[in-house]
């Protein structure tokens, strides 16, 4: 149910606002794959999240920019 929030919230959100949360999401997923290669995460299970949470931003976008191109 975590998810669905976090997607609805998404849907909420304009394209810019998207944007800036896609780039906040890589660059923690940059942070957390750098503190696991040094050995310092201590929660690995946050690379999977961020991952998805990518993801899901990315299909909004997506969804959005066929959205206005059928119309």
């Amino acid at each position: 149910m975590k998810s669905k929030k976090y997607l609805d919230g998404l849907r909420d959100k304009t394209a810019d606002e998207l944007t800036v949360e896609l780039t906040t999401a890589k660059k923690e997923l940059f942070n957390l794959r750098f503190q696991n290669a040094t050995n310092q995460l201590d929660n690995t299970a946050r690379i999977r999240e961020v991952r998805k949470n990518i993801a899901r931003i990315q299909t909004v976008m997506t969804q959005r920019k066929k959205s206005s191109l059928s119309i």
